[in-house]
Protein backbone atom coordinates (compact mmCIF):
# COMPACT_ATOMS: atom_id res chain seq x y z
CA UNK A 1 0.00 0.00 0.00
CA UNK A 2 1.23 3.74 -0.85
CA UNK A 3 0.80 6.38 1.32
CA UNK A 4 -1.75 7.55 -1.45
CA UNK A 5 -3.74 4.36 -0.83
CA UNK A 6 -3.70 5.21 3.19
CA UNK A 7 -6.93 6.31 4.48
CA UNK A 8 -7.43 9.22 6.39
CA UNK A 9 -5.18 9.19 9.48
CA UNK A 10 -5.70 11.56 12.72
CA UNK A 11 -3.81 14.48 13.67
CA UNK A 12 -1.56 11.93 15.86
CA UNK A 13 -0.20 10.10 12.63
CA UNK A 14 3.74 10.32 12.27
CA UNK A 15 3.94 9.78 8.05
CA UNK A 16 7.59 9.25 8.34
CA UNK A 17 7.51 6.38 10.64
CA UNK A 18 5.18 4.68 8.17
CA UNK A 19 7.26 5.35 5.40
CA UNK A 20 10.19 3.51 7.16
CA UNK A 21 8.20 1.08 7.81
CA UNK A 22 7.83 0.52 4.44
CA UNK A 23 11.05 0.15 3.42
CA UNK A 24 11.69 -2.27 5.83
CA UNK A 25 8.66 -4.62 4.34
CA UNK A 26 9.74 -3.86 0.83
CA UNK A 27 12.22 -6.50 1.25
CA UNK A 28 11.45 -10.19 0.92
CA UNK A 29 12.53 -13.50 0.72
CA UNK A 30 11.98 -12.66 -3.41
CA UNK A 31 13.66 -9.15 -2.98
CA UNK A 32 16.52 -9.98 -0.15
CA UNK A 33 18.78 -7.20 -1.71
CA UNK A 34 18.14 -3.83 -3.80
CA UNK A 35 19.50 -1.09 -4.90
CA UNK A 36 18.37 2.37 -3.64
CA UNK A 37 16.24 2.78 -6.96
CA UNK A 38 14.74 -0.49 -6.49
CA UNK A 39 14.05 0.91 -2.89
CA UNK A 40 12.05 3.85 -4.16
CA UNK A 41 9.92 1.50 -6.76
CA UNK A 42 9.11 -0.65 -4.28
CA UNK A 43 7.85 1.99 -1.95
CA UNK A 44 7.06 4.63 -4.34
CA UNK A 45 9.45 7.36 -2.33
CA UNK A 46 11.65 9.43 -4.13
CA UNK A 47 15.04 8.70 -4.53
CA UNK A 48 16.30 11.24 -2.03
CA UNK A 49 13.90 10.19 1.19
CA UNK A 50 14.67 6.44 0.10
CA UNK A 51 17.82 6.82 0.55
CA UNK A 52 17.27 8.91 3.85
CA UNK A 53 15.33 6.62 5.34
CA UNK A 54 17.83 3.79 3.93
CA UNK A 55 20.80 5.28 5.94
CA UNK A 56 18.83 5.54 9.18
CA UNK A 57 18.41 2.25 9.32
CA UNK A 58 22.13 1.37 8.71
CA UNK A 59 22.84 3.54 11.10
CA UNK A 60 20.14 1.72 13.97
CA UNK A 61 21.76 -1.41 12.54
CA UNK A 62 18.60 -2.83 11.10
CA UNK A 63 20.27 -2.34 7.30
CA UNK A 64 23.57 -3.28 5.81
CA UNK A 65 24.91 -1.74 2.65
CA UNK A 66 27.99 -2.52 0.49
CA UNK A 67 27.59 1.09 -1.58
CA UNK A 68 24.70 -0.09 -4.25
CA UNK A 69 22.78 -2.76 -2.40
CA UNK A 70 20.89 -2.61 0.25
CA UNK A 71 19.51 -5.51 2.75
CA UNK A 72 18.15 -6.33 6.08
CA UNK A 73 20.48 -7.35 8.81
CA UNK A 74 19.13 -10.30 11.42
CA UNK A 75 18.38 -7.00 13.70
CA UNK A 76 15.07 -6.63 12.16
CA UNK A 77 14.03 -10.13 13.95
CA UNK A 78 13.64 -8.18 17.11
CA UNK A 79 11.18 -6.15 15.69
CA UNK A 80 8.56 -8.70 15.20
CA UNK A 81 9.89 -11.30 18.00
CA UNK A 82 9.10 -8.77 20.88
CA UNK A 83 6.05 -9.25 20.91
CA UNK A 84 6.16 -12.79 20.34
CA UNK A 85 8.20 -13.09 23.19
CA UNK A 86 5.74 -10.24 25.08
CA UNK A 87 3.37 -12.90 24.89
CA UNK A 88 5.30 -15.66 26.17
CA UNK A 89 4.58 -18.02 23.45
CA UNK A 90 8.67 -19.12 23.04
CA UNK A 91 9.45 -19.72 26.71
CA UNK A 92 5.47 -21.81 27.16
CA UNK A 93 6.16 -23.97 23.59
CA UNK A 94 9.65 -24.66 24.49
CA UNK A 95 9.60 -27.36 26.86
CA UNK A 96 6.88 -28.81 25.23
CA UNK A 97 8.42 -28.90 21.74
CA UNK A 98 11.42 -31.01 24.15
CA UNK A 99 8.91 -33.40 25.10
CA UNK A 100 7.06 -34.40 21.86
CA UNK A 101 11.05 -34.18 20.16
CA UNK A 102 11.86 -37.17 22.81
CA UNK A 103 8.86 -38.84 22.40
CA UNK A 104 9.14 -39.02 18.90
CA UNK A 105 12.82 -38.79 18.23
CA UNK A 106 12.21 -35.76 15.39
CA UNK A 107 12.74 -32.35 15.41
CA UNK A 108 9.80 -30.12 16.49
CA UNK A 109 8.98 -26.82 15.92
CA UNK A 110 6.60 -23.52 16.76
CA UNK A 111 6.06 -20.67 14.19
CA UNK A 112 4.07 -17.58 13.86
CA UNK A 113 2.96 -15.63 10.85
CA UNK A 114 5.19 -13.07 9.47
CA UNK A 115 4.06 -10.98 6.52
CA UNK A 116 3.49 -14.15 3.83
CA UNK A 117 6.21 -16.09 5.99
CA UNK A 118 6.72 -18.37 8.55
CA UNK A 119 8.70 -17.06 11.27
CA UNK A 120 10.15 -20.18 13.74
CA UNK A 121 10.15 -19.13 17.38
CA UNK A 122 11.06 -22.09 18.95
CA UNK A 123 12.42 -25.23 18.14
CA UNK A 124 14.21 -28.79 18.90
CA UNK A 125 16.24 -30.31 16.45
CA UNK A 126 17.48 -34.06 16.62
CA UNK A 127 19.11 -34.24 13.76
CA UNK A 128 20.00 -31.97 10.39
CA UNK A 129 17.28 -32.89 7.74
CA UNK A 130 16.99 -30.19 5.61
CA UNK A 131 20.03 -28.62 3.40
CA UNK A 132 19.07 -25.42 5.09
CA UNK A 133 20.01 -24.90 9.50
CA UNK A 134 16.85 -23.98 10.58
CA UNK A 135 16.92 -22.19 13.87
CA UNK A 136 14.79 -19.36 15.85
CA UNK A 137 14.41 -16.69 13.35
CA UNK A 138 14.21 -18.47 9.98
CA UNK A 139 11.55 -17.58 7.62
CA UNK A 140 10.05 -19.59 4.86
CA UNK A 141 7.04 -18.74 2.45
CA UNK A 142 4.13 -19.95 4.33
CA UNK A 143 2.46 -21.68 1.14
CA UNK A 144 4.94 -24.18 0.83
CA UNK A 145 5.39 -25.45 4.99
CA UNK A 146 2.94 -27.44 6.78
CA UNK A 147 2.85 -24.49 9.87
CA UNK A 148 2.00 -21.55 7.07
CA UNK A 149 -0.58 -23.72 6.10
CA UNK A 150 -2.24 -24.31 9.26
CA UNK A 151 -1.68 -21.10 9.78
CA UNK A 152 -3.32 -19.69 5.90
CA UNK A 153 -6.20 -21.85 7.33
CA UNK A 154 -6.76 -19.79 10.69
CA UNK A 155 -7.69 -16.99 8.00
CA UNK A 156 -11.37 -16.01 7.31
CA UNK A 157 -12.27 -16.52 3.66
CA UNK A 158 -11.89 -12.87 2.86
CA UNK A 159 -8.25 -13.03 4.20
CA UNK A 160 -7.13 -16.28 2.55
CA UNK A 161 -9.07 -14.84 -0.96
CA UNK A 162 -6.39 -11.70 -0.43
CA UNK A 163 -3.58 -14.18 0.09
CA UNK A 164 -4.43 -16.16 -2.56
CA UNK A 165 -4.48 -13.21 -5.19
CA UNK A 166 -1.07 -11.88 -3.92
CA UNK A 167 0.77 -14.83 -3.13
CA UNK A 168 3.47 -16.18 -6.02
CA UNK A 169 3.44 -19.99 -5.90
CA UNK A 170 6.90 -20.96 -6.83
CA UNK A 171 8.19 -24.69 -7.64
CA UNK A 172 10.79 -24.87 -4.66
CA UNK A 173 10.77 -28.91 -5.37
CA UNK A 174 9.01 -31.08 -8.27
CA UNK A 175 6.48 -31.80 -5.92
CA UNK A 176 5.47 -28.03 -4.43
CA UNK A 177 1.80 -26.71 -5.50
CA UNK A 178 1.78 -23.93 -7.80
CA UNK A 179 -1.63 -23.63 -9.09
CA UNK A 180 -3.78 -21.38 -6.68
CA UNK A 181 -6.80 -22.96 -6.94
CA UNK A 182 -4.99 -26.25 -5.91
CA UNK A 183 -4.12 -24.30 -2.96
CA UNK A 184 -6.64 -23.19 -2.03
CA UNK A 185 -8.08 -26.60 -2.21
CA UNK A 186 -5.08 -27.91 0.10
CA UNK A 187 -5.35 -24.88 2.77
CA UNK A 188 -9.85 -25.62 3.06
CA UNK A 189 -8.74 -29.15 3.52
CA UNK A 190 -6.68 -28.07 6.49
CA UNK A 191 -9.10 -25.80 8.09
CA UNK A 192 -11.72 -29.27 8.18
CA UNK A 193 -9.03 -31.75 9.52
CA UNK A 194 -6.88 -29.56 11.85
CA UNK A 195 -3.95 -30.20 10.69
CA UNK A 196 -1.74 -30.04 7.55
CA UNK A 197 1.14 -32.77 6.04
CA UNK A 198 3.50 -31.60 3.25
CA UNK A 199 4.76 -34.37 1.71
CA UNK A 200 8.24 -32.85 -0.11
CA UNK A 201 7.11 -29.43 -1.48
CA UNK A 202 9.86 -27.63 0.52
CA UNK A 203 12.48 -29.58 -0.09
CA UNK A 204 12.65 -33.32 -1.50
CA UNK A 205 12.89 -36.30 1.09
CA UNK A 206 11.15 -33.95 3.84
CA UNK A 207 7.35 -34.89 5.37
CA UNK A 208 6.23 -32.27 7.96
CA UNK A 209 3.32 -32.20 9.83
CA UNK A 210 1.63 -29.43 12.02
CA UNK A 211 -1.00 -27.99 14.33
CA UNK A 212 -2.46 -24.94 14.90
CA UNK A 213 -2.20 -23.18 18.32
CA UNK A 214 -5.01 -21.20 19.54
CA UNK A 215 -6.15 -18.72 21.98
CA UNK A 216 -8.59 -18.49 24.25
CA UNK A 217 -11.04 -16.99 21.68
CA UNK A 218 -10.26 -20.18 19.02
CA UNK A 219 -8.15 -17.81 16.97
CA UNK A 220 -5.21 -19.31 15.39
CA UNK A 221 -2.29 -17.47 16.50
CA UNK A 222 0.73 -20.08 15.44
CA UNK A 223 1.49 -23.56 14.17
CA UNK A 224 3.72 -26.51 15.72
CA UNK A 225 5.41 -29.45 13.54
CA UNK A 226 7.52 -32.32 13.66
CA UNK A 227 9.45 -33.23 10.58
CA UNK A 228 10.58 -36.60 9.15
CA UNK A 229 12.70 -38.04 6.66
CA UNK A 230 10.63 -39.29 3.35
CA UNK A 231 12.58 -42.51 3.19
CA UNK A 232 11.51 -43.81 6.85
CA UNK A 233 8.22 -42.24 7.47
CA UNK A 234 5.60 -43.29 4.99
CA UNK A 235 2.25 -40.29 4.73
CA UNK A 236 0.14 -42.85 6.86
CA UNK A 237 3.12 -43.47 9.59
CA UNK A 238 3.37 -39.87 9.98
CA UNK A 239 -0.51 -39.50 10.37
CA UNK A 240 -0.51 -42.65 12.47
CA UNK A 241 2.54 -42.15 14.28
CA UNK A 242 3.19 -38.39 14.85
CA UNK A 243 -0.09 -36.69 14.75
CA UNK A 244 -1.86 -38.02 18.03
CA UNK A 245 1.94 -37.01 19.67
CA UNK A 246 1.61 -33.26 17.83
CA UNK A 247 -2.29 -32.85 18.92
CA UNK A 248 -1.03 -33.45 22.78
CA UNK A 249 1.70 -30.97 22.77
CA UNK A 250 -0.24 -28.26 21.17
CA UNK A 251 -3.49 -28.79 23.50
CA UNK A 252 -0.94 -28.43 26.27
CA UNK A 253 0.73 -25.47 24.73
CA UNK A 254 -2.92 -23.77 24.55
CA UNK A 255 -3.57 -24.99 28.63
CA UNK A 256 -0.15 -22.94 29.36
CA UNK A 257 -0.35 -20.27 27.35
CA UNK A 258 -4.53 -19.76 28.70
CA UNK A 259 -2.41 -20.02 32.15
CA UNK A 260 -0.45 -17.53 31.01
CA UNK A 261 -2.67 -15.10 30.52
CA UNK A 262 -5.57 -15.78 33.21
CA UNK A 263 -2.13 -14.44 35.72
CA UNK A 264 -1.49 -11.77 33.55
CA UNK A 265 -4.47 -10.61 31.91
CA UNK A 266 -2.67 -6.94 30.78
CA UNK A 267 -0.76 -9.43 27.82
Amino acid sequence: MTTEDAPDRGAHFVQSLERGLMVVRAFSADRPSMTLSEVARATDLTRAAARRFLLTLVDLGYVRTDGRMFSLTPRVLELGYAYVASAGLPDVAQPHLEDLSARVRESASVSVMEGDDVLYVARVATSRIMAVSIAVGTRFPASTTSMGRVLIAGYDDTELTAYLDRVELKPLTRFTITDTANLRAEILRVREQGYAIVDQELEEGLRSLAAPIRDDSGRVIAAANVSAHANRSSIEDVRRDLLPALLETTARIEADLASVARRDPAR
